[in-house]
């Protein structure tokens, strides 16, 4: 029994030894660098006030809130809510809308800034390169307000040149706005034009790592640009796509609901409905604040599911993950 006690105890001992260690190491690092500490700190307490302290509100999709007891308060309703949208026609419809639009968007917007960083990698005039960036960068920072807009300009019946255009090339009628099966191309097709450039930087400075000398080589062996592309550059950034492919996947339920409802009509809304706009006009149109924290805890719950899962499977197929 003592040499239980004794065994128990020195294992006890080297664990606080091992913690006096690490601690006395990371005060050592902390003084050592303290700058970057401090560089960190601003974006550090903007994670924590906006991302971590926000989570004290999922508690109102547990809770029947009322505004004068407060969210401690309120009484408890445990998963009536989440039973409530499950068992709503409406659930089916968004939950089909959001993930079609989101897959749709996935197979069509993700290859686009691959494909673009790739080509303009292969352009050796500087000048030409930063003028082609510079208007590819530029639609991204147009707000989404200002790009409905110009997509409701542009594709208006009677006065949109695009719409017109369309028209005179299909033979069909310039109603795009209002027809349910042009929602999700109009939708997609803006996204692509407004992000590829910009996503596209994360690419073309993952490919300035590929050894020039393999390009030489391969030349030298008498590849062509094609040839080259698929064999040196996709290979060299293939970790960096794997990386923003989990991300995209961990965001798949995750369809910003500007956009979307600013180019909701009651002619397209079959379509267009999806969970974040459903949330929008249930939580705050409507005041409904523990249904439409529900519904966005679910819409969370599935996103942190597909992350996880992505991850696994790259990690296992690829050996390269986020976590």
């Amino acid at each position: 029994m003592g040499n239980v006690n004794i065994h128990v105890n020195s294992q006890k001992a080297s664990l606080f030894d091992i913690y006096n260690m690490t601690a006395a190491s990371f005060k050592r690092t902390v003084k050592r660098n303290w700058q970057l500490y401090v560089l960190l700190l601003p974006s550090l307490v903007y994670i924590i006030m906006f991302c971590y302290a926000p989570m004290y509100g999922v508690l109102l999709a547990f809770k029947n809130f009322n505004p004068r007891a407060g969210i401690w308060g309120s009484e408890w309703a445990g998963l009536k809510y989440f039973r409530q949208f499950f068992g709503t026609s409406i659930f089916a419809t968004t939950l089909k809308n959001t993930v079609v639009l989101s897959v749709m968007s996935l197979l069509c917007s993700f290859p686009a800034p691959i494909i673009f960083a790739l080509l303009l990698h292969q352009v050796r005039n500087s000048k030409v390169r930063r003028f082609i960036q510079t208007i590819t960068y530029a639609p991204n920072f147009i707000s989404v307000v200002v790009l409905v807009s110009m997509i409701i300009l542009f594709l208006a019946p009677s006065s949109g040149f695009l719409s017109n255009l369309l028209s005179a090339f299909t033979g069909k009628d310039s109603l795009y706005l209002v027809r349910p099966e042009y929602f999700r191309p109009i939708y997609i097709i803006s996204g692509i034009w407004q992000s590829m450039g910009f996503s596209a930087i994360v690419y073309l400075a993952a490919l300035t790592a590929v050894n020039p000398e393999l390009h030489e080589a391969a030349s030298m062996d008498g590849a062509g640009i094609l040839l080259r592309i698929w064999h040196i550059d996709i290979p060299g950034i293939l970790p960096t796509i794997i990386i923003m492919l989990i991300l995209a996947v961990g965001n798949i339920l995750s369809v910003g609901y500007e956009k979307v409802f600013l180019l909701q009509n009651g002619m397209n809304l079959s379509v267009s409905e999806v969970i974040s706009t459903y949330v929008f006009k249930t939580g705050v149109k409507n005041a409904q604040y523990g249904f439409a924290t529900a519904v966005g805890l679910f819409n969370s719950v599935v996103n942190l599911v597909l992350l996880v899962a992505s991850n696994y499977v790259a990690k296992t197929v690829t050996q390269t993950s986020l976590f």
